[in-house]
Order: structure tokens, then C-alpha cells, then sequence
């Protein structure tokens, strides 16, 4: 490569990554009247080919090796729109995940504010004006207004019309009297806007968790001196907060961010569901809406609308909101002098984004406080084995809550073996005769149940005892899914829907006692109106919750004692905090015990102990009934026990002996396409490019390829090759580098995934 030429008169030149995929950077002239504008991070739009496409500046150079560069168009927005450590953040992705850079970028900037044109909503306000002297002669409803505009001294134009009873014309004319103002201004949307929120005062710490407060705070402070000052131990800015269901670790979550407020600092706080957000933002908003410490509360998650998403982005990045809550992409929340990143249950696999760039907001978490010199608190009752072993290695430093707040005991877990209850009813029943009982117990005396199935519809397959016929997906390798209220059958996988037949389908057989087998919540809710006709009981699946609002307006019934009976998918069996819930009910705990996964005992273990954390947080201790088909596998009986750590460590045998995570890391290759037998023969060509590549590694494992445990999906075949390493940073720039001379068919996709959370 020859010297890099110098361009005349030394121009400042941009490198820019295009909204378009191309995965690669490009040099762009910054022209003379752009240079005070365009900074690292500045979205911009330049020419490319024929046409003009939008872009963010990653790098400012003297000089560039491309000779002919085209210049800047023009650059969108006041300020920089990508903060330098988000710059780094992006760049991390790019080359861990074996994403294109303009993918990476994506993620970090939510389409509501990647457009050119800025998304603010401006709306006409009624401003009162001073009054020098006497009022002007008023009508009696020109009075009636001037009193509400005195009163509110500034509101929206329709809002006032609303309030008034009257028409914009009758305001107009106040204005003609010189009394008030009425001109555009930006109007917010915020999505918690219309809520009365009381505030709240920082509650008295138990023993344990004032010992964990003051861990993370002596660690921010650390990290909040100058490079240099100390030596920053090894795990500082990572902590594992162990506690059980009921411990309090909210309430340190709260006090910890009130002392990086206090520092001047700002907070991230990750949760697993959309569904938990409204319960979290309204404490988080009632501690911190006045005092010392007071701050905007800025909510991120895919729920909001594209101008809510806007105007709550925009709050973090002018530095308004402080403190941000959302979901996995509120890791990339723009918060200037980040103090502290709190990610509650950090075991949930919904962290774990399925398209590129698939990247985990727990991991990336940590990585951004280590990046930003930030604490980083991953909390949970139940955590990963992947969170919990980097605690034995001594990389996180493990904080334990082993008791719940205010001495209230953990509930008692019963297992109720169905094999025998089904002998004893002469057939399989939705509830033991230990749990109706139970559930009737706690009906009486005005106390609230919760019952948990992770399943949704009416049945999970429709089948003919004749002919032995079963209703499967076109287009996938699965079951249909009965719902009947709908009268269909509908695949989970796709959402393929078709109507329920009322005979075999089959030609030959046509048999009208077809069978639909399998439960769901949906025949739950049922057989509830049935065996218990006085309890108000209500449903909680994908099915029933169709507006945003849907999820905060049923918890608030429940909480406010209108439902007896909550009935729900895994959207209920965490997070959640009610007081006069003593009975959970989980209808078939063996659902997630036995899918191709090796994470299976694991998911099991803390799906069961966190639905049986929901009982008992009052004053009322509370039940908990596991019904189940294998009683005394080990998942089940750990979670009976509340033992973590005996589940932890028979599992982490079981992993090194087969070197899963946590103790190597993985990354799956998957190719799909059209044709099954074209997608093996390319599989098995890219099992010997990687065992290759695994030879320049040294201590890599590759198995495969196998058929994807659902081979086929929306119409596409799937085969997988799977490597295990101890240095997936290694791993990651081979398969970066190699990923461009695969040379993969155009009909054939590559997808690979590091760190995956299933193998589906």
C-alpha cells in the first residue's frame, strides 16, 4: 500500500457508518461552514452512489488513504447525538458479536430519533398575561374561562376548550383583549404523564442489605476518583446481588442511585418485561419527584409510541432525566457521567436480543461500566449460572439478602406428584384435589391466588385417535395450537391461523371425535369458572392483554382486591409484589423440564422459584402447590427448598463435564434456506471450515452439524454447528474475519450467534 495522500489545504475529513448495510465505514470532506458542527457522533447526511442517505460520524481525521471524496451534505440535530462511550459501546458490538457496524449503530439509536427531521410535536398553548389596571368588559363565559386561565396560569389550547366547555373561538377572543397569549410550543409526550404518583421516603435497612448499599457505594466512590488515586480491585464495578424473593433489593436499588444522584451522576435500571416497567417506574418516580435528589424519570422500551420514544430519549440525552428504566435497549441509554447500572433479574433470558445484534444488555451492562468507570449491580433471587460462576472466579463480588424484609417467612413449597393424583381421579385433572382445596381455603377467607401456567390457548395439539392425524403448521416442524374462543388453530411459532376443524381432516378417516390434547391457560380459565363460580378470575397471557394499557389496569383490579384469581403465563411469575396473594398454584411445572436445551434444569429452577417468591409477601404466610409429572427431579426439588445454591452445584457438574456454559462459551452457527438437503450440504462445508479455525485456536470444540431442535420455521430448513471455547473474544474476530470468505449461496443465511440463550 502506498503513502496516504495528503489533502490540499489539510480538510477535515469524517468517517462516517451509513444507515445502509454495507459493513464498512466511509470517508466523507467535512465542508468549511460544517467544521464547528460535525463531531464524533453527529448524524449527518451524505451522498452515496446516486443517492442521499443518513449516517453517524465515528472518527474525525486530518487525512484519508481514499483519494475523490465526496462531502457532507448536511448534519441533523443541535447536538451530537451518540455520546463517545456509545461510540465505544458500538464498536465492542461490532467486533464481539460478528456484527456489521451500521447494525451496532442501529441498535444504539431508536428509530424515532434516527430521522432527518426532528420528531417534536408542537401544539398551541394559552399563556395568562399580566393584567395592568382593570379587566376589559368580559361576557359572563369570557369570565367563566379567564377565571380556568388564571387559575393554570399556562395549558394546552385543547385542553383549555376541554375544561371550558367552549370553542377556540370564545379563547381567541380573549386574546383580542390582550389577557393572553396563545403560540405553538413543544408539547412532551410522556407515557406515565397523566398518573398520580404520591412521593415516597427511603425505608430503614435490615443488617444485610445495609452491608450491600454500602459495598456499592464505597465502589462508586472508588470509581469516581481520578485514575491513579488507587488500585481499583479486582470485580469492583461488578456485584452480584443474591437475594431472596421478598429480601428489599429494590429498596437498595433506590438508595444506591440516590448517592450517585448525589455524586451528580446518573443510573440505568434494566428490567426483564415491558410488563414490569409501569410497577417499577411508579416507585422509582415516587422516591425521586422531589427532595434534593429530584430528577426526571425517562422510560425506554418497545411498548411506547415512536413520540414517546422520542421525547423520553431526547430527556436522557439533554440530561434532564437522570435516571433511565427500560427494557434491553435502555442499555444504550445516553446518560452523560453514568454512575451506576442496575440489572434486575439478571437471569432473565429476555435480555438476550434474537436478531443482530444479538447481543445480551446484562453482559453489555457490565462492559459499559467497566468502559465508564460505573457500578454495575446484577440482582436476582435466582441467578445465572454464567453470573454466579464468574462470582466463584472472583470476577463479581457476591452481595447476599438471605431473609425477607420485616422477619416474613419464606413460603412453603408443597410438590404434589401427579402421577398418583391421576390414579387416585382415574384420569389427568387441571387441579390436584391438594390445590382445589387449597384454592378454596384461601377464597374464603378474602385472600388472593395466583396460578401460573406457561402456556397459552385451549389445547397444545389437535389429534385423531383413529387415525392418529395431527394438526401441524405448514410452515414449521410444530403443533397446532387450539384456541377456542377464536375456534382456531394457530402456531406459536409463526402465527400461521387457520379455522378448527370439527372432523378429521384426513380424507380417508374423517372421524368427528378428534381429540384436543394438552393445556393451556385458556381451558385454566375455564375449568375455574367452573369449580370456583364466586371468584372473580381474570387471564393474563399475549392473548388477552391487546392495548399497553391492558397489563397496568388488571394488576390495579388485583391489587385493589376485584380479582380473586390471577391467572397467568411467565408475565406473572416475577417482579410482581401483593401483598394479599398467600396461594400460588403452578399447574404443570415439567413444561420447560424436558425441550433440547441444556439450559432446561436451569430455566425450570428459576421460573419455579420466582412464581412461588409471589406468595406470602404480606402478613399471611403463603403456600405454594408444584404440581408435577416428575416430582423429585432435582430442578424442582432444589426450588421446594429455595436452595440455589445446592441447584448451582449439582448443575455445574453436569456442565464441565460436557463443557457448557458457564464454564466455556458458545457460539452457534446456524444456516437456513429453502432447501433441506442444500442447507446440510453447506453445513457440512461449514464444519470443516471451523475445525479448521479451531485449530489455529487450540482448546475449541466443534459439534455438528445437527438438525435445529424446530428444523423448520416459517418455511426455512436449519441446521446448526455449535463451538464451545474458553475465549470467545478470540473466537469472535476469526469468525468475523472468516464470516467474508465463506462464500455462503444467496439462498443459504448464516446467522451466528454468540453467547446464546437457547438453541432453537
Amino acid at each position: 500500500m502506498g503513502a496516504r495522500p495528503k489533502l490540499p489545504g489539510h480538510r477535515v475529513v469524517a468517517r462516517v457508518t451509513l444507515d445502509v448495510a454495507v459493513r464498512r465505514e466511509f470517508d466523507y470532506l467535512v465542508p468549511a461552514e460544517l467544521e464547528s458542527s460535525v463531531r464524533e457522533g453527529t448524524r449527518v447526511k451524505v451522498p452515496f452512489g446516486p443517492r442521499e442517505v443518513m449516517g453517524v460520524v465515528t472518527k474525525i481525521l486530518d487525512e484519508s488513504p481514499h483519494g475523490n471524496l465526496r462531502e457532507i451534505i448536511k448534519t441533523v440535530g443541535g447536538q451530537a447525538l451518540v455520546t463517545p462511550s456509545i461510540l465505544r459501546l458500538v464498536r465492542w458490538i461490532a467486533d464481539y458479536y460478528c456484527c456489521a457496524p451500521e447494525i451496532a449503530m442501529k441498535a444504539v439509536l431508536p428509530d424515532a430519533v434516527r430521522k432527518e427531521e426532528e420528531g417534536w410535536r408542537e401544539r398551541l398553548f394559552v399563556r395568562a398575561l399580566p393584567v395592568h389596571g382593570d379587566l376589559p368588559k368580559l361576557t359572563k363565559r369570557q369570565e367563566d374561562l379567564w377565571t380556568i386561565v388564571e387559575e393554570w396560569r399556562e395549558l394546552p389550547l385543547q385542553e383549555l376548550v376541554r375544561l371550558a366547555g367552549t370553542t377556540s373561538t370564545t379563547i381567541r377572543k380573549l386574546e383580542d383583549k390582550g389577557l393572553v397569549s396563545i403560540a405553538p410550543q413543544i408539547s412532551e409526550r410522556d407515557p406515565y404523564g397523566k398518573e398520580h404518583i404520591l412521593p415516597s421516603q427511603p425505608l430503614e435497612l435490615n443488617a444485610e442489605q445495609a452491608t450491600a448499599l454500602k459495598s456499592v457505594v464505597d465502589a462508586m466512590e472508588r470509581l469516581a476518583k481520578p485514575a491513579g488515586d488507587e488500585a481499583k480491585p479486582e470485580g469492583d464495578s461488578v456485584f452480584l446481588l443474591h437475594g431472596v424473593t421478598g429480601s428489599g433489593k429494590t429498596e437498595v436499588y433506590l438508595q444506591a442511585i440516590a448517592h450517585a444522584l448525589g455524586q451528580g451522576q446518573g443510573a440505568i435500571v434494566l428490567v426483564p418485561e415491558i410488563s414490569l416497567t409501569p410497577q417499577t417506574v411508579e416507585r422509582f418516580k415516587a422516591r425521586f419527584s422531589q427532595g434534593p435528589q429530584q430528577t426526571l424519570v425517562a422510560v425506554l422500551h418497545s411498548h411506547l409510541s415512536a413520540g414517546e420514544r422520542h421525547d423520553e430519549w431526547h430527556k436522557i440525552r439533554q440530561g434532564r432525566a437522570r435516571i433511565v428504566i427500560g427494557a434491553r435497549s435502555a442499555v444504550f441509554a445516553p446518560v452523560e457521567r453514568l454512575g451506576l447500572v442496575i440489572v434486575d433479574e439478571e437471569h432473565e433470558h429476555s435480555y438476550k436480543q434474537e436478531e443482530a445484534p444479538r447481543y445480551n444488555a446484562r453482559d453489555l451492562a457490565v462492559v459499559r461500566g467497566q468502559q465508564e468507570g460505573a457500578a454495575v449491580v446484577l440482582g436476582s433471587a435466582t441467578p445465572s449460572m454464567e453470573s454466579y460462576h464468574n462470582v466463584q472466579r472472583k470476577k463479581y463480588a457476591l452481595l447476599s439478602l438471605t431473609e425477607r424484609v420485616d422477619q416474613k417467612n419464606m413460603p412453603l413449597v408443597r410438590v404434589i406428584d401427579m402421577r398418583s393424583a391421576a390414579r387416585k381421579e382415574k384420569g389427568i385433572s387441571i387441579f390436584s384435589p391438594q390445590l382445589r382445596e387449597a384454592i378454596l381455603q384461601r377464597l374464603e377467607k378474602n385472600e388472593q391466588v395466583m396460578l401460573f401456567l406457561n402456556r397459552r390457548g385451549w389445547s397444545s395439539s389437535l389429534q385423531c385417535p383413529d387415525c392418529g392425524y395431527v394438526a401441524e403448521c405448514p410452515n414449521c416442524s410444530v403443533s397446532l395450537t387450539y384456541h377456542r374462543a377464536a375456534q382456531q388453530l394457530m402456531c406459536h411459532s409463526c402465527g400461521h391461523i387457520e379455522a378448527a376443524p370439527t372432523k378429521c381432516p384426513e380424507q380417508s378417516c374423517g372421524n368427528a371425535a378428534i381429540r384436543f390434547a394438552g393445556l393451556g391457560t385458556e381451558k385454566v380459565e375455564a375449568a375455574l369458572a367452573k369449580g370456583f363460580p364466586m371468584a372473580k378470575v381474570k387471564r393474563m397471557d399475549s392473548d388477552t392483554l391487546k392495548r399497553k394499557e391492558d397489563y397496568r389496569r388488571i394488576l390495579g383490579d388485583f391489587r385493589t382486591g376485584k380479582i380473586d384469581i390471577l391467572l397467568g403465563t411467565q408475565m406473572i411469575a416475577k417482579g410482581l409484589h401483593f401483598p394479599n396473594v398467600t396461594l400460588v398454584g403452578i399447574i404443570n411445572a415439567d413444561l420447560s423440564l424436558h425441550i433440547p436445551d441444556f439450559r432446561a434444569a436451569e430455566r425450570t429452577f428459576q421460573l419455579l422459584t420466582q412464581v412461588a417468591g409471589r406468595a406470602g409477601r404480606g402478613d399471611v404466610e403463603g403456600e405454594v402447590y408444584v404440581q408435577s409429572f416428575t416430582p423429585f427431579h432435582p430442578s424442582i426439588q432444589y426450588a421446594r427448598r429455595h436452595d440455589f445454591i445446592g441447584f448451582y452445584e449439582q448443575e455445574i457438574e453436569f456442565r464441565q463435564e460436557l463443557r457448557y456454559p458457564p464454564v466455556s462459551r458458545v457460539a452457534l452457527l446456524t444456516l437456513r434456506g429453502r432447501s433441506e438437503d442444500r442447507v446440510k450440504f453447506f453445513a457440512d462445508h461449514l464444519r470443516k471450515e471451523m475445525d479448521a479455525l479451531a485449530g489455529e485456536l487450540g482448546d475449541t470444540v466443534v459439534a455438528g452439524p445437527a438438525p435445529a431442535p424446530l428444523l423448520r420455521a416459517e418455511n426455512f430448513y436449519r441446521y446448526q454447528v455449535m463451538m464451545r471455547t474458553p475465549n470467545m473474544s478470540a473466537l469472535s474476530r476469526k469468525l468475523s474475519a472468516r464470516q467474508q470468505a465463506l462464500q455462503i449461496p444467496d439462498d443459504i443465511r448464516l446467522i451466528i450467534d454468540i453467547d446464546p440463550m437457547t438453541l432453537s
